[in-house]
């Protein structure tokens, strides 16, 4: 071995204790320090409004991207893709029509039977998915709850909106079916906007709200399908609101939805004339409930990072 090689290789440890007692007195880079206080605290609000418009525009972005994210996942690696969305209350009208239709004979106030139900089916589904995606969207969104800030209404608004892009689709399957038993639309498609509004909105309350309380009360979460299947047959879905007495019509018009879906059938088909004191009351139940979700929604945000 070369004379050279052998002194680097002896004089080896002496360098290095030279290295450390030559860079024992300079300063050593520190890490940052932690502020001292949150740079972002999340507290219950104070005011009537419960919602921040400013911060939620803000962040508009993100709920594109969450919404966007949703509706890929629920497409990916399936073989029929967004004809599921069809599919699910085109299959279910088909046994409705069936069952109540032929079998029990409801009547469907001179609407064939299979258009019926599933005008009645459009809003319903819609409802329910959103709804249950919703209500279960923190839980299944926390690991992105407890590693950054954003406002968390977010999450079941998401839920909510990517459902929309499902109700289109369905409703395409409508107006086949529409062209199919040859019935035009009337004048009130006009009012058909303002109601898919009305249902998303209400769907996003009832989102808010369980949502929210899932987050603390698992017991919610295993309730809800159960609780939105009691939901349909309390709703005029398979059957018209004309089919109660007029005694007891008052009381299914107290549900939101049943101002709604009549209010769809009257806007696809024109029969028996709008009943607005059954869509007053529902826009009014709408948007009490859509206003007490957002303002308990925000007062229980703070704990979601501690508790989900």
């Amino acid at each position: 071995m070369p004379t050279g090689n052998r002194a680097s290789l002896v004089n080896a440890p002496a360098r290095q204790q030279l290295r450390e007692v030559e860079t024992a007195g300079r300063p050593q880079p520190s890490k940052p320090a932690l502020p001292d206080k949150p740079l972002v605290v999340i507290e219950p609000s104070r005011s009537f409004i419960a919602v921040d418009l400013g911060e939620l525009r803000a962040y508009r972005e993100l709920l594109y991207f969450l919404m966007w994210r949703d509706v890929k996942v629920r497409y990916k690696q399936t073989t029929l893709g967004a004809a599921w969305v069809a599919l699910q209350p085109l299959l279910t009208m088909v046994v409705f029509s069936l069952v109540f239709g032929r079998l029990a004979g409801l009547r469907s106030d001179g609407i064939p039977y299979p258009l019926f139900a599933y005008a009645g089916l459009l809003p319903w589904t819609f409802f329910s998915g959103a709804v249950n995606k919703s209500g279960n969207s923190l839980i299944g969104n926390a690991n992105l709850i407890t590693k950054v800030y954003f406002p968390r209404i977010l999450i079941p608004a998401a839920a909510v909106g990517a459902g929309l892009l499902d109700f289109a689709i369905a409703f395409l399957v409508l107006v086949l079916l529409m062209l199919y038993y040859g019935v035009a639309p009337t004048w009130g498609l006009v009012l058909l906007p303002a109601l898919v509004v009305l249902v998303a909105l209400l769907a996003l309350g009832v989102g808010l709200l369980t949502s929210a309380l899932n987050v603390k009360y698992r017991d919610v979460g295993n309730a809800l399908p159960f609780m939105i299947q009691l939901w349909m047959f309390a709703s005029p879905v398979i059957y018209p609101a004309s089919m109660l007495p007029e005694e007891w019509r008052w009381l299914l018009k107290l549900n939101p939805l049943t101002g709604i879906i009549e209010g769809f059938r009257f806007a696809l088909f024109g029969h028996r004339g709008l009943d607005w004191a059954a869509l007053a009351i529902s826009t009014v139940v709408t948007l009490t409930l859509l206003t007490y979700a957002a303002y308990n929604f925000r007062r229980m945000e703070k704990s979601f990072a501690d508790v989900v």
